[in-house]
């Protein structure tokens, strides 16, 4: 089952914050610019040995360190890579390298510090109210802000435009009032991210030029300089270049660093990616976690595969949800008693129902399908080895001398399915080295269909799918 929780939001910061303009001053808070937290919180964290970017998986000897790197020089930066590698992960993560709690004028639109006020309006208030000004407190989950960049983005989405509304009630055009603030201002002193960079209209990008350099935001004809303070990150996919569109050059040479993610390198760090992510509905056993991961790292490396397209994370992750969706289904259909628990033969409905995900090489129209499977036997077969190599199978190949057959599939429960095989020699270890030592039913019945399975797949026993929807191993 899936592990992964969604802490509540604080609704209220600690009662001892001060709120007041003089109150906090009096307490000794230091301003300190979004950077300069960044790089404080990330050096504490480096020192305590802490987990720098929770929920990311696989990058913590390759991308993280570039990443920090980039971020204890203040250097915004762009994450360049295929789809489905936790980019936009990656870039959520960065908030949590924020104070818990920071100060802003209460009532701000661009969350302005009570030391450094940027608008017009929080400057007369400063100077109106004095050491009484009220003073709020934000917290870093409410300090990101991320833009999917469509073609239809506008600059004013992302910067700002003349509200009609405020220039009815009565306010000039002239009025730096008339403001409305787009999606990078509104996330001053946060965070501010851009999904798929490429794909903003080269006009577009061009309105951020100012906000990378020189750090303000310009409005139409406004005489209007906010120095905002942000840090600008952006994710690209290296298919968007040549496909649909480009990151223009000024633009590029903006951002302080471009660091390049992967998919997971290891094995393991596939499994865990899809144990930590894929919210499951019953349980899948370890053994098959792992084809599901080799199954992916199969079909991202086949070279009936579009390479530039990539297989994404999602896939493996999708991939066990539909297996333990699978499982589920059969645990209603068969009557099972015990918990569900996924089988191999559960593994097949991802060829079909997950084909679409996978972007194929010109010329394979056709065989998407034939090739998939080939892949998915390839995977089963390469964990067997791993996970059974060795181990003493005699006892299952008996069960089916002289013409006796071994029924499965998804009207088969799991009791039914041990009732076929009743006692098996070597039973035991094969379940022990399938990390099923803790045996129910429904574990004990995924343990031996993988190992009909795989004696099917080295030749060592028949099988036969029927319509139905039965599966029969025999010899």
């Amino acid at each position: 089952m899936s592990t992964r929780e969604t802490p509540p939001l604080p609704l209220e910061p600690p009662a001892d914050l001060p709120l007041t303009l003089g109150a906090l001053r009096a307490s000794g808070h230091e301003h300190r610019s979004v950077k300069e937290e960044l790089r404080a919180n990330l050096v504490a964290r480096l020192r305590a040995g802490q987990d720098r970017f929770p929920g990311v998986v696989g990058y913590e000897d390759t991308v993280a360190p570039e990443l920090e790197r980039a971020l204890l020089a203040g250097h915004d930066v762009v994450l360049l890579g295929e789809r489905g590698q936790g980019k936009t992960r990656l870039l959520r993560s960065l908030v949590g390298l924020l104070d818990e709690w920071t100060p802003v004028i209460e009532g701000s639109e661009l969350n302005e510090h009570p030391y450094a006020p940027l608008t017009p309006a929080s400057r007369r208030r400063v100077v109106a109210d004095g050491d009484e000004l009220p003073v709020a407190w934000l917290h870093r989950s409410l300090r990101y802000g991320e833009k999917l960049a469509t073609p239809d983005t506008s600059v004013g989405d992302l910067i700002g435009d003349v509200d009609p509304v405020k220039v009815a009630e009565g306010r000039t055009l002239g009025d730096p009032e008339t403001i409305h603030f787009g999606l990078v201002p509104r996330t001053n002193r946060g965070v501010f991210a851009i999904n798929e960079l490429p794909d903003l209209a080269e006009r577009i990008q061009v309105a951020l030029l100012n906000v990378l350099e020189e750090r303000d935001i310009q409005v139409r004809g406004y005489q209007l300089r906010l120095p905002l303070d942000l840090l600008l990150v952006a994710s690209a996919n290296p298919e968007d270049y040549t496909n649909r569109g480009r990151i223009i050059t000024p633009l590029k040479d903006r951002f302080g660093a471009e660091v390049r993610t992967h998919y997971p390198l290891e094995l393991s760090l596939e499994v865990d990616l899809v144990r930590q992510e894929a919210a499951t509905v019953a349980e899948v056993p370890e053994h098959l976690l792992e084809v599901i991961a080799r199954f992916t790292r199969g079909v991202r490396e086949s070279p009936s595969v579009d390479p530039a397209s990539g297989v994404s994370a999602r896939f493996s992750i999708a991939a066990a949800e539909t297996v333990s969706a699978a499982a589920l289904r059969r645990h209603a259909l068969s009557g099972e008693v015990t918990e569900p628990v996924a089988r191999v033969g559960d593994l097949h409905t991802v060829v079909s129902v997950l084909g679409g995900k996978v972007e194929f090489e010109q010329g394979e129209e056709g065989r998407e399908v034939e090739v998939l499977e080939h892949l998915l036997r390839t995977a089963i077969a390469e964990t067997y080895r791993s996970l059974l190599g060795g181990a003493e199978l005699s006892g299952f190949s008996e069960l089916v001398t002289e013409g006796r057959t071994i029924e499965t599939g998804d009207l088969v429960p799991a009791e039914r399915l041990l009732e076929q095989v009743g006692t098996v020699a070597g039973l035991a270890q094969v379940l022990e080295r399938l990390g099923l030592a803790d045996a129910t039913p429904g574990r004990a019945a995924a343990g031996v269909e993988f190992v009909l399975e795989a004696l099917h797949l080295t030749r060592r026993l028949d099988k036969l799918v029927l319509d139905d929807g039965r599966t029969v191993y025999g010899s």
